[in-house]
């Protein structure tokens, strides 16, 4: 259990970081406070988990229509989920948050592969022998 506590907060700061970001980058993106930014990167987080693979499935035709572009859709309506939920975390508008969310996740990304890559344990291993059948 405590195995998994050190990549989740890494990731948790990672996130909470990259929001951090991009309220100095985008206007329309305003934390009134410390905490509001660090339960904003929680929410965001379980969010991602639970809600946003929800949508996915329920919007898979509107996905594949549009060749994958709605997944950006998505990221900006999970943001806006989080915004509506924690208080002192504002969003302006959709437009903020579609690219307030692609430049959040692309610094994620970033971050973390910069600061949390390399350890064999965590790497997803092929196996080795066997039909893929």
């Amino acid at each position: 259990m405590l195995d998994n506590l050190a990549p989740f907060l890494l990731h948790w700061a990672i996130t909470a970081f990259s929001l951090w970001v991009a309220s100095h980058i985008f206007r329309g993106i305003i934390f009134e406070s410390t905490s509001a930014l660090v339960v904003s990167a929680l929410l965001l987080g379980f969010a991602n988990a639970i809600v946003k693979p929800l949508l996915i499935v329920l919007t898979l035709p509107l996905t594949l229509l549009t060749f994958g572009l709605f997944l950006l859709v998505i990221n900006a309506l999970v943001l806006l989920l989080v915004a509506a939920v924690v208080k002192g975390f504002k969003v302006s508008g959709f437009w903020t948050a579609l690219f307030a969310s692609v430049f959040v996740s692309v610094l994620s990304i970033l971050f973390g592969a910069l600061f949390g890559g390399g350890d064999p344990a965590t790497t997803i291993q092929m196996p080795q022998g066997g039909n893929w059948l």
